[in-house]
């Protein structure tokens, strides 16, 4: 008997399998060869998990073409690493690691460049517009290298990319833009660049969870829809910004927030004892004034808090030194002109307190009397909520509602 006939439609339907795992999209866990993944340069390696979609032949030609093309933008390399970006076996390139997928049943379907790790690799050059070939690429971290230049636009198409790490390089330019178009795109880290102008509001629309800008030259004013972030980190220490901190950071549920080394001018706003979930607030060497409004004694979870070398006044109140997860608060060298009581007892808590060169009457390492003669602040109009007969009452801020929670 002939059973050509019979296995024809076995053969039909396995080729129209194989064709539509192409575009399957696939799912995993990385794990990174020796010194791999967030632990500086490694040698090549597998990224056990997902791409962006089953990979072929091509898919590895283009991670080649665009390693090469990069290879030739890097203009020193002290340490070697770039000596074993040769051949077409790119998984085996140190700092380059590679993905297993597999189709929509299951089935191994060969290797994807998933990472690469080039922290503390020393090297020297730009980036490239070819890094978009890396269409499965999921964690592109070079930190402390001296990359320099812009960011390429074409970075916009690295659409698995979920971790960007570019600190502590010679990047300059303004914001790079590009990045606000990476769809899965959750952690950012541009700090310690060269970065200049304004932040732009896009920023805070994104599905970011944490945004490091700290370090650079961005200016202006903050965006009004900061408080859209969903993230649990931004820091934007040490840049130019100016203005006041925006009101809407009251709508923000987020753990830890550092302005610090600005130059934020204003008050600081009401809204901020609404971070239900807020862990550090560090806003020092700024020129904040006014008292520190009521409303931060609904920060129960707040370990650190800094105001330091600012122009705040009035008597640091009981709302904020007895706030019970407390373990450092710094409000150095400012104008304030008193200690209520349960500030005083902050030393038999084991809380770090340092309430140096104010102008507190009866304490050590004070202001000379000649600089608290004149009030800080003192025509500056803040929002503020009354204080009430009864607790104080606490909340998220929804639209101009608050959700109240009544403070012991």
């Amino acid at each position: 008997m002939d059973n050509t006939n019979s296995l024809l439609p076995f053969f039909l339907l396995h080729i129209i399998i194989a064709t539509e795992a192409a575009l399957i999209v696939g799912g995993g866990v990385g794990i990174g060869g020796a010194g791999g993944i967030g632990g500086g340069i490694g040698g090549g390696g597998v990224w056990i998990g997902g791409g962006r979609i089953t990979p072929s032949a091509s898919d590895l030609n283009r991670a080649y073409n665009a390693l090469q093309a990069w290879k030739s933008a890097i203009t020193d390399d002290p340490l070697g690493v770039t000596k074993s970006w040769v051949g077409p076996n790119v998984c085996s390139y140190k700092g380059i690691f590679c993905s297993d997928s597999r189709d929509f049943i299951g089935n191994p379907a060969g290797k994807v460049v998933s990472a690469v790790d080039l922290n503390h690799a020393n090297l020297q050059g730009t980036l490239v517009g070819e890094l978009s070939f890396l269409a499965d690429l999921s964690i592109l971290h070079l930190n402390s290298n001296r990359f320099s230049g812009s960011v390429p636009p074409s970075i916009r198409e690295l659409t698995s990319l979920t971790e960007l790490d570019l600190s502590n390089n010679r990047f300059s330019g303004p914001f790079p833009a590009a990045v606000l178009y990476i769809p899965n795109l959750v952690y950012l880290d541009i700090r310690y660049n060269s970065f200049s102008g304004q932040i732009p509001e896009d920023l805070f629309n994104r599905k970011l969870d944490a945004i490091f800008l700290n370090n650079n030259e961005f200016s202006g004013e903050l965006p009004q829809n900061i408080g859209n972030s969903p993230a649990s980190v931004i820091n934007l220490a040490n840049n130019r910004i100016t203005g006041n901190i925006p009101f809407s950071l009251g709508y923000m549920g987020i753990k830890e927030i550092l302005f610090l080394n600005n130059q934020l001018t204003g008050c600081i706003p009401e809204g901020l004892g609404m971070w239900n979930d807020l862990q550090v607030l560090d806003v020092s060497s700024n020129s904040l004034m006014g008292h520190l409004p009521d409303s931060l004694s609904c920060l129960t979870g707040i370990e650190i808090l800094n105001f330091a070398h600012n122009k705040l006044s009035g008597e640091l109140p009981d709302l904020v030194c007895s706030l019970r997860s407390l373990l450092n608060l710094t409000v150095a060298a400012n104008f304030f002109s008193g200690l209520s009581q349960d500030c005083n007892k902050l030393f038999f808590r084991n809380v770090g307190f340092d309430f140096s060169f104010n102008c507190i009457p009866g304490k050590e390492m004070q202001r000379p009397e000649p600089d608290c003669s004149a009030v800080h602040g003192g025509g500056l109009s803040c929002l503020r909520i009354p204080s009430p007969p009864r607790p104080l009452a606490c909340g998220r801020l929804i639209g101009a509602h608050i959700t109240a929670s009544s403070v012991p």
